[in-house]
């Protein structure tokens, strides 16, 4: 970075010791941690005529003080001061609440600029802050003052001085980063000047332009991260080229016992293409809840093991791998592909074997959870690792199990749908493939919403299920009761449901108990032994039970429309109807517009995409585990478009050789290497 950007702050005039560690509690230790410290809005001081202004809104209004200002004591230490202004022709009242001390400062004649809440009706301002209009703060007043997230010691005051102190100082040394054939052509403001107009713009637009070029910037350099990753990893990672059998494959995939989707035959088909290029394959599957997303993974293994090499797959639980293999084995088998179960519950001596079979090659196919990982683990020929529930695992928990091979195919899976160009720009190092199509003859799962009041109704027809002889869940968003939160707890309700039917098996589940436990707690109830299963979210995931066809969701406002879909997804699974109930009593409206748009649709992509508008993006990918930055002015979902193209214009970007290697792209190429993309690669 350039040497302005790294000056401690403490370089600044008026900048000592004391304020230096103030501004470090905010995060600031640098001019350039200062300067990019945006704000995140801006209060607008600028004078408006009343017939603009709406009853309620916030207003700065320039008036003169007429007569002397009125005052009332009432109750302990509460007082009210009005004053009378004359504004161009209208006279308004103004009105301060235990604030005695502004009496003082409101002599008749004096011009004021007083900023406060509007009362059209009573011709009323409530102020909350006030200057006189001859003082220097008061030149500030007629412009959008930033709003900074603030903590500790540091005010807007000296923040906003501050900023104005490293701009004299260090304004003039702000370079341009992005190429000047893009700054062009998305007419873009220059760096130097945007950055001093997002912290004081002149008016709205000047404010708006500076954003606007803050914002691609960022999402700019975030693809740039992305499609170098993706170009390093594709030229320097050199994978292997599979030699698929294909009339073998396609009598495989004839043997399925259900015809395939057109959705599955198009990334089955963006699946073996990478497979048999060169290059080792780095693909994100995504699909909805049912969609076949296991088939596909079938398929992509049988074609690994048949081109000569071992494929594995690795998800988070030991009960979901237990049920890949069932239904691997069910399909593999009969072409002679060994597969097996490699997780934390084995003996010690079946382990050794299962490892001694894989570092022979006489196992095809591994199934398991991160037992996967372990250092002892080896291979003898690992040709393609598929990660099931992709964001369960880390970034490093993935690495290491691709390093178990040479340069291995790679495809990761996931049952949180997103939108399929979102999905391209926020995993922009990845190629996606997207089953957007459910099997043939699958019901929809019908999904009502009762209130509290209603839960004996919804027991009834639940109890309706159990006398067929189906099995349900009932979701709980807390283990134990709460003080502190009036929800609903899974104990509580386990307690209860186990007395309204005794006839029929209650089994709990919650993340506290040790994983043993939560293992045969879930084979009891797929075996059928419990006919109701009461569990915190610990089942959403991947769990397979045809017999479930009743989901009861509890304090449902709790959870995201993504959640609560993954949720519902655990039923459904079968050839029966199966239905899923919300008990939630929201009291926000985008708690109540969550439980509509849950009983109108059960895509999970309409469903996504209507959730990224409720929750925004930070919580919808959940950013700890996305991996996804957090920017500071950029938006994924009000700034897709942008960032579709900062995708396109990077991506371009790098296949340039002049990329590498002009003098122009200096600044973007040390930015890569500070971020550590290109460690180890040496330029000309």
């Amino acid at each position: 970075m350039n040497e302005w950007y790294d000056a401690p702050v403490s370089l600044l005039h008026g900048v000592g010791e004391e304020r230096a560690k103030a501004f470090a509690g905010l995060g600031i230790e640098t001019v350039g941690e200062l300067l990019e410290y945006f704000p995140s809005r801006y209060e607008d001081y600028r004078v408006r005529d009343l017939t603009e202004v709406k009853d309620g809104e916030r207003v700065t209004l320039a008036g003169t003080v007429y007569g002397e200002p009125s005052v009332r004591f009432y109750g302990k230490r509460k007082s009210r001061i009005s004053v009378k202004l004359v504004m161009d022709r209208v006279v308004v009242t103004a009105v301060w609440f235990n604030q005695t001390f502004v009496k003082s400062r409101l002599s008749p004649g004096k011009e004021i600029l007083v900023t406060g809440k509007w009362d059209k009706h009573k011709l009323q301002i409530t102020v909350s802050e006030m200057t006189e209009t001859d003082s220097d703060r008061a030149q500030k007043r007629g412009e959008l003052a930033p709003i900074y997230p603030l903590g500790g010691d540091v005010t807007h005051t000296l923040l906003r001085k501050t900023i104005q102190q490293a701009l004299r100082q260090y304004g003039e040394q702000i370079p341009e980063i992005l190429p000047t054939d893009i700054v062009s052509r998305y007419r873009l403001m220059p760096r130097p000047d945007a950055i001093r107009s997002i912290h004081f713009p002149q008016d709205a637009e000047n404010g708006r332009q500076a954003r606007r070029r803050i914002m691609f910037e960022e999402l700019f350099l975030f693809q740039l991260k992305m499609q170098a990753l993706r170009r390093i990893a594709r030229e320097q990672t050199e994978g292997t080229a599979l030699q698929i059998p294909m009339e073998e494959l396609r009598t495989f995939v004839k043997s399925l016992p259900f015809p395939l989707t057109d959705a599955q035959k198009r990334v089955i088909k963006e699946i073996l293409t990478d497979m048999r290029s060169p290059y080792a394959m780095n693909r994100l599957l995504q699909g909805d809840v049912g969609s076949g997303k296991t088939v596909v993974a079938a398929i992509a293994l049988f074609a690994a093991v048949k081109a000569g090499f071992q494929g594995a797959l690795m998800v988070p639980t030991e009960i979901l791998a237990e049920q890949h293999v069932q239904s691997l084995t069910g399909l593999l088998s009969p072409h002679g592909i060994q597969v097996a179960l490699l997780s934390g519950s084995l003996t010690a001596k079946r382990r050794r074997e299962v490892i001694g079979a894989l570092q022979m090659g006489l196992i095809d196919v591994v199934v398991g959870t991160h037992a996967l990982i372990q250092e002892d683990v080896f291979f003898s020929k690992l040709g393609l690792v598929i990660t099931d529930e992709q964001h369960r695992f880390g970034v490093e928990q993935r690495r290491i199990l691709r390093n178990k091979g040479l340069t291995p195919d790679v495809l990761f899976m996931t049952a949180t749908p997103i939108p399929r160009t979102l999905a391209i720009s926020a995993f922009g190092d990845m190629d996606v493939s997207t089953i957007d199509q459910m099997p043939a003859g699958r019901k929809p799962i019908e999904t009502t919403w009762k209130k509290h009041e209603q839960f004996h109704q919804v027991l009834e027809q639940m109890r309706e299920e159990l006398v067929k002889g189906r099995q349900a869940y009932v979701i709980c968003p807390l283990i134990e009761e709460s003080e502190k939160l009036d929800v609903q707890n899974a104990i509580d309700v386990h307690a209860q449901l186990s007395q309204v039917f005794p006839e029929y098996g209650v089994g709990l589940m919650h993340g506290r108990l040790p994983a043993k436990e939560k293992d045969a707690v879930m084979q009891a109830f797929l075996s059928g032994e419990y006919a109701v299963l009461v569990s915190t979210t610990v089942v959403e995931v991947g769990v397979n039970v045809p017999n479930a066809t009743f989901m009861i969701i509890y304090d449902a406002e709790r959870f995201g429309l993504a959640q609560l879909h993954q949720l519902r997804g655990r039923v459904g699974r079968g050839s029966e109807q199966s239905y899923c109930v919300l008990i939630a009593d929201p009291k926000s409206e985008i708690g109540k517009e969550r439980m509509r748009v849950m009983c109108e649709t059960t895509d999970g992509f309409e469903l996504s995409r209507r959730d990224l508008e409720l929750r925004g993006p930070g919580d919808f990918f959940g950013t700890k585990q996305s991996g996804l930055p957090e920017f500071k002015v950029a938006d994924l979902m009000s700034d897709f478009k942008a960032l579709e193209v900062a995708r396109q214009e990077t991506a371009a970007l790098v296949e340039k050789e002049e990329f590498w290697k002009n003098k122009e792209y200096v600044w973007l190429r040390s930015y890569l290497k500070r971020e550590g993309i290109l460690d180890g690669i040496v330029f000309d």
